[in-house]
């Protein structure tokens, strides 16, 4: 069916500010004001956490887990068991999502849940011993996998230093999550 004229795209020209980077009071951006300064580390930031979960996700692939039946696993190779509001807040599963990965790994036969004597409506999910010999199997083998990959780009001293930033930013993020409003400068 033809278009009639009108309802074609049009492309323009462009314009003598947007040939010159737009107009004077944008910033390189193009943002009507001047560039935050997060500006610069945001985009680093979201590409290595990307660049992470893409080396990492492949290799628990190769393992036969998913990231979210990995992180279970690991999370539950530490402790006689967890009730599912501890695995929630101990992993990076999201609780939408736990349901489903700990349905699946008690398919798979590695995790059991049993009534929680403190709490008859709660469960504990523990690993089987199936479970566990995975658990020995998988996390040590996982942590040598990505352990070249950081030594490759920081110094011991360099990740000591951008631990606690690293905390100070994600606590931020946690703190406001719920917030409409832009959070207080720091002083």
């Amino acid at each position: 069916m033809a278009r009639s004229p009108s309802s074609r795209s049009r492309v323009s020209e462009p314009s003598e500010d947007s040939k010159r980077g737009g107009c004077p009071s944008q910033s390189p951006s193009g943002l009507p004001f001047p560039d935050p300064h997060f500006l610069k580390i945001l985009r680093p930031l979201v590409e290595a956490y990307q660049a992470f979960l893409q080396v990492s996700d492949r290799n628990i692939a190769s393992m036969g887990l998913t990231r979210g039946q990995f992180d279970v696993i690991v999370t539950l190779g530490r402790t006689e068991g967890l009730r599912c509001t501890d695995i929630a807040q101990e992993t990076l599963v999201t609780k939408g999502t736990l349901t489903g990965v700990l349905t699946r790994l008690e398919k798979k036969k590695l995790v059991t849940r049993t009534l929680n004597p403190q709490d008859k409506r709660g469960q504990i999910i523990r690993l089987t011993p199936a479970g566990d010999a995975l658990y020995e199997k998988v996390f040590p083998r996982h942590i040598r996998h990505l352990e070249g990959y950081f030594e490759r780009s920081l110094a011991p001293e360099e990740m000591d230093m951008i631990r606690p930033l690293l905390l100070r930013m994600r606590d931020t993020f946690r703190a406001g999550a719920g917030d409409q409003e832009r959070p207080p400068a720091p002083s």
